[in-house]
């Protein structure tokens, strides 16, 4: 059987993640908007840095005894722009072992949170250590209810192309993809379930999955 998470992917994923949300640390040290034509999902992605900034910068959260607290309302924030029912239909959109259409309710919602373990764990003690130095707003490209959000990330001489894919829905952008370096984060991981689901089956992904996201709650 494959393992889910191989050491060299695991790491490929911490660093997109990592780059995922320090852009949003990253802003206070300013941001840099350059041949940026903002719009409505740009807009959002905004709404959502400053949310995390006044977490990031709250001295009381600094505190010891508060990094529980603070990194539940990181958590939290990004939550709230990130779709993570999105997200882990489109890994399971594929057409070995049982992808997401035939699945029920209930294996459905379990999935969900098991991935979202596995990507909030991931990015979580990277982006409260994160240390760069800004970001640029390229453009904005969107077709109906779906729109691009293109942006570098600043770090040192090296600039990080950053790219968020979101879904309008209810009048709400959501992120459904991070593209990092032309790295999509959902192909990735679809990629790497469709390769388990070749040589074993839909309960034997999911095992894995269960079997991380406990030893995550456990550490």
């Amino acid at each position: 059987m494959a393992m889910l998470i191989r050491r060299s992917t695991m790491m490929g994923m911490c660093a997109q993640f990592l780059c995922v949300l320090g852009l949003m640390v990253g802003c206070s040290w300013g941001f840099v908007v350059q041949d940026a034509r903002a719009g409505e999902a740009t807009d959002a992605m905004k709404g959502t840095i400053d949310e995390v900034l006044r977490i990031i910068q709250d001295q009381d959260l600094k505190q010891p005894g508060k990094s529980e607290q603070r990194r539940k309302l990181l958590e939290k924030v990004v939550g709230e722009r990130f779709d993570y029912q999105e997200m882990s239909l489109r890994t399971l959109s594929i057409s070995e072992g049982a992808p997401w259409k035939n699945l029920s309710e209930k294996e459905r919602e379990e999935f969900v949170g098991l991935f979202q373990t596995l990507l909030v764990n991931l990015y979580a003690d990277k982006v409260e250590a994160y240390t760069g130095e800004g970001v640029k707003y390229i453009n904005e490209r969107t077709e109906k209810d779906y729109a691009e959000v293109r942006t570098k990330i600043l770090t040192g001489k090296t600039e990080i192309p950053l790219d968020y894919r979101l879904l309008n829905k209810g009048s709400v952008w959501r992120v459904y993809d991070v593209v990092v370096d032309g790295t999509s984060l959902v192909r990735n991981y679809r990629d790497q379930f469709k390769s388990i689901l070749r040589s074993s089956t839909y309960a034997d992904l999911v095992d894995q999955l269960r079997k991380k996201s406990n030893k995550i709650k456990t550490q």
